[in-house]
């Protein structure tokens, strides 16, 4: 306890754990890589890349299977599972390695030991370690996540606050008086296993950003991060590259953050509101006090299922506001730090994978819906060829969005109720369920346009097709008539024969390619003909037309 007259010792973080999930669209691979996936492209290249498949945790050995991996697994409801860890063993084919039927595949680079941050310029620089990178890649989805998993221990609170602000960010949204990026981390560095610095931000290049806008309309990413991600490379850039990808959301990354604290019972009602929304709000700028966010912070975003706030405790609280998802505990708790059974395993398995698949829902929609635009604006009605391609896009979008549907979309994925809350809590903030919706309506329009244009198609057919019937019908009653040898073409030589046959396929051939060309005239000649209200007169104004070949 503090006395009045003593100022409370700033609050320091034991543990920090950090991952960002960064979304991305990944273009359609080009004809000269051939009919392979994206993450079949990144297997063929190996050698030339840091990236390697990552086998999931059910090895061979039984004894490697820990048990985080055994409570993560059986969290999730069957059809989950599935999606997360493909089929069973036995169900592989011989020598085969991969999972069968896995809709997700992971790549991991190794070569990176340490993310140096120095948050603001003339301050020390802040080592985080490096856990793991990896990329998630997903069948049947134009969508690649990135994630990066950091941790450090004994930080201050304002610190950890800082990096969550100023480090998932993509490009600078701006500059400064001393032209730093602005909200952005003043340096970040890769460090690599030897020591030595693998790539380095650029964010005060304001020069690059502003030039690269200006020529492709889209922004450019910082080049740690592009340094990150190759062989994939950034769809406007120069830069060659077969995986080509495209920015879906802003700038800020989503981010998860795993946070032990000293005592988090004495944080006060701002520090929480702080530490919540660290992503969002500055760490410098004052409390926004009047914002909806503030006032309605906890009934918003915080679900207090194990903070009791008492000595015995849990004192376990979590965060989520949709871009952001937090656990804040007491260091102090045996169970709260358990890497294998505790909240910490929970938070790098069972959380990260709710908020990991909260995002794909959200990322793969607005994936769906960018296509869509993208159909829409490349359509010339007037150009055959730009009629037949908007076609096919539009039938492939909604073959792809059906498969999507069935085999990503589902809204329970756990009978444990706080994983179902958190991940309830965190679509509903990223409105996924009205964005599914909105994608659905679009698809479902853009799908009835093309059947109605089917119809209309077959039935300008059908009247062609009856059009023609009803003259073949008047040569075949005609010739009926006459017992089909009005003149006698058996008598004659075989040349004069032969003349014959050619003479009569021209003239029916002819006459059915009159039918077909005057079509839309004959047509409106028999609606007028049929037509008992009719004058004569127009009847015979609709017959000229025809013979005349006038448009009607």
């Amino acid at each position: 306890m503090t006395t009045p007259d003593t100022e409370a010792p700033p609050a320091r973080v034991r543990l920090f754990h950090a991952s960002l999930v960064w979304p991305l669209q990944i273009e359609p691979l080009s004809l000269e890589v051939g009919k392979v996936r994206h993450w079949e492209e990144l297997v063929r290249t190996q050698g030339t890349h840091p990236w390697k498949s990552l086998d999931d945790e059910f090895t061979e050995d039984p004894g490697m299977f820990r048990e985080r991996h055994y409570r993560e697994f059986v969290s999730f409801l069957p059809y989950v599972q599935r999606f997360l860890y493909g089929e069973g063993r036995c169900d592989r084919p011989k020598g085969s390695d991969s999972v069968k039927d896995s809709p997700m595949h992971v790549f991991r680079r190794k070569d990176i030991a340490v993310l140096r941050v120095t948050l603001r310029e003339g301050s020390a620089p802040v080592e985080l370690e490096v856990v793991h990178i990896d990329l998630y890649f997903f069948d049947d989805l134009d969508l690649v996540q990135l994630n990066v998993e950091v941790r450090a221990r004994n930080l201050s609170l304002d610190t950890v606050r800082n990096i969550l602000f100023r480090f998932g960010r993509a490009y600078p949204s701006g500059w400064d008086e001393e032209g730093g990026g602005l909200h952005s981390a003043h340096a970040v560095e890769w460090v690599g296993l030897d020591g030595q610095v693998m790539a380095r931000s650029d964010t005060a290049n304001r020069e690059k950003f502003l030039k690269f806008v200006c020529q492709h309309r889209s922004p450019c990413i910082s080049e740690h991060w592009a340094s990150l991600l190759r062989p994939l490379v950034l769809a406007d850039s120069d830069e060659p590259g077969a995986l080509r990808f495209r920015l879906i959301e802003y700038h800020r990354m989503p981010i998860t953050a795993y946070v032990a604290l000293e005592q988090p019972r004495a944080l006060s009602a701002e520090e929480w509101i702080r530490l919540g929304l660290a992503s969002r709000l500055h760490p410098d700028e004052p409390l926004p006090i009047h914002e909806p966010t503030v006032i309605d912070f906890e009934k918003l975003y915080c679900q207090d299922r194990f903070w009791t706030n008492t000595e015995a405790g849990p004192n376990t609280r979590f965060i989520c506001t949709g871009s952001s998802m937090m656990m804040v505990g007491d260091c102090d708790s045996a169970f709260f730090m358990d890497a294998e059974r505790g909240v910490l395993a929970q938070f790098r398995h069972q959380y990260f994978l709710v908020f990991l698949l909260a995002h794909v829902h959200r990322a793969a929609l607005l994936v769906f819906s960018d296509i869509l635009v993208g159909a829409v604006n490349a359509l010339t009605v007037s150009n055959d060829d730009s009629v037949r391609a908007f076609k096919r896009r539009i039938r492939s979008n909604f073959e792809t969005f059906l498969r999507f549907t069935h085999r990503y979309w589902f809204h329970e994925l756990s009978e444990r109720p706080h994983v179902q809350a958190a991940f309830r809590m965190c679509s509903n903030h990223l409105r996924n369920d009205a964005l599914y919706d909105e994608v659905r309506d679009e698809t479902k329009e853009m799908s009835h346009y093309l059947d109605s244009d089917s119809q209309r198609r077959q039935s300008n057919t059908v009247v062609r097709l009856t059009v023609i019937t009803i003259l073949g019908l008047i040569t075949t009653v005609t010739t009926g008539y006459f017992g089909m040898n009005i003149i006698a073409f058996g008598d004659g030589a075989p040349w004069e024969r032969l003349l014959h046959g050619v003479l009569a396929t021209s003239v029916f051939v002819g006459m059915v390619l009159f039918a077909i060309v005057r079509s839309k005239s004959l047509s409106e000649l028999l609606e007028v003909l049929s037509d008992e209200r009719a004058p004569l007169r127009s009847k015979a104004r609709a017959l000229w037309r025809v013979m005349t070949f006038r448009k009607p």
